[in-house]
């Protein structure tokens, strides 16, 4: 099955690391110049503006220019598809915690309930 471009969509824009990196910078500091993200993240240049203009074709980041500069800002509400998406398994994950929850609550139980085996001073197991 052949790859879907990472311009595509959202998710293939984000399944890189480095613009998931990217977008992280961008959230902690609003608005970064190119040369700022380059110093952040440590790689080249080129790499870096090609991450962002792949971030920049799915809408995930918009650019203007400040001077000599030009500025990236991440548009947040652009993710809203994978929260939607990321969101259905909430409700796994809810329950896997219920489930660890109640076994934790209940191994502390029978321990309390379990008394030192005599003149050792050691709990049973």
């Amino acid at each position: 099955m052949a790859r879907a471009p990472t311009t595509s969509d959202v998710f293939n824009a984000i399944a890189e690391p480095r613009r998931r990196q990217i977008i992280e910078l961008l959230t902690q500091h609003k608005q970064l110049a190119v040369g700022a993200i380059v110093l952040a993240l440590g790689l080249p240049q080129p790499a870096v503006s090609k991450h962002l203009g792949v971030l920049r074709e799915v809408g995930l980041v918009t650019v203007s220019k400040q001077g000599q500069s030009r500025v990236y800002e991440v548009q947040h509400e652009q993710l809203r598809s994978v929260y939607d998406w990321v969101k259905m398994f909430e409700r796994h994950w809810d329950h896997q915690l219920d489930r660890i929850r109640a076994r934790a609550e209940k191994r502390a139980l029978e321990q309390k309930t379990q008394p030192d085996l005599p003149g050792t001073g050691v709990e049973p197991v």
